[in-house]
């Protein structure tokens, strides 16, 4: 049930990142820089969000594994399988990039 509501909250991100890039005010002087930059902007912080969400089970694992107090089992698989499914998600992402670029290099011109 939890990796539904983390998969929910997921798309949420996803679609408010969304709405920020298109909301942004776009002058037609500059719309291929702004544009480039506003995708790799936005790969870039999904790839920050995803190695954050990795060392936080990392911590948390940790934290468990020493004995810590208040750091309960389920909490660390919890955020374990977060950052799996987060790093799969961006996996995907990339082989549909390098699908993507592969199909318009191989386009004839």
């Amino acid at each position: 049930m939890s990796q539904g509501i983390e998969f929910n909250r997921l798309m949420m991100d996803m679609k408010a990142m969304k709405m920020d890039a298109m909301s942004k005010p776009q002058s037609t002087a500059a719309v291929p820089e702004m544009a480039g930059s506003s995708f790799s902007d936005m790969l870039g912080q999904a790839i920050n969000k995803v190695s954050d969400t990795q060392q936080a089970s990392t911590q948390l694992a940790n934290a468990f594994e020493i004995g810590k107090s208040g750091v309960d089992l389920t909490d660390v698989m919890i955020a374990s399988q977060k950052a799996s499914v987060s790093f799969q998600a961006l996996t995907q992402v990339r082989n549909k990039l390098v699908q993507a670029y592969q199909d318009i290099m191989q386009m004839p011109v």
